[in-house]
């Protein structure tokens, strides 16, 4: 598989640790990164992304092979793991950063997307917040937020938040597992 195979597609559901340790165990992902977007800042960091300042939401890059799984499919599960109807938080996290959107990287993802969200609205009874944007100024994360998860599976929020939405994942789509 060749990188000009795949698609990329960028999510921000609250914590991106929780979407990318979902994403890392989904059967035609090849790779995920953890980083910073759709904000006015050039080169944010950790800290100025957490202060609200630089407009930035936490999001997942996604590249996939859309012959193994679909932009939908990865977009149902986007849906299903965290709650699209609260603005600027996903459970105790609340700032921008922690916004849901979907900043797509063509116009036929924006298309689709626009599809699923539609349905996710009609679903959540019109209550839906979630931005539909191309991406624009992303930067990755630091280092210390890649795999982070993986690395640190006992960590408290680890333990209490992101292993709560991987065990729905895997509920949810066992097809779908690696």
């Amino acid at each position: 598989m060749t990188a000009s195979q795949l698609e990329r597609i960028t999510l921000a559901g609250g914590c991106f640790w929780c979407l990318e340790a979902v994403y890392e165990r989904v059967r035609g992902v090849h790779h995920v990164e953890n980083g910073y977007s759709n904000g006015q800042a050039a080169h944010p960091n950790y800290e100025q992304v957490c202060s609200g300042h630089t407009g930035h939401a936490e999001v997942v890059r996604v590249d996939f092979d859309p012959a193994e799984v679909s932009l939908r499919e990865l977009l149902e599960i986007f849906f299903t793991i965290h709650d699209p109807t609260t603005l600027n938080r996903q459970g105790a996290d609340a700032g921008t950063q922690y916004r849901s959107g979907i900043y797509w990287h063509s116009d036929a993802q924006r298309q689709l997307a626009a599809e699923v969200l539609r349905e996710a609205n009609e679903h959540h009874g019109g209550r839906v917040v979630t931005e539909l944007l191309p991406e624009a100024n992303y930067h990755p994360a630091e280092a210390y937020h890649q795999h982070y998860y993986a690395r640190n599976p006992e960590q408290g929020y680890c333990a209490f938040v992101v292993a709560g939405k991987v065990d729905k994942f895997l509920a949810s789509f066992k097809r779908l597992v690696k």
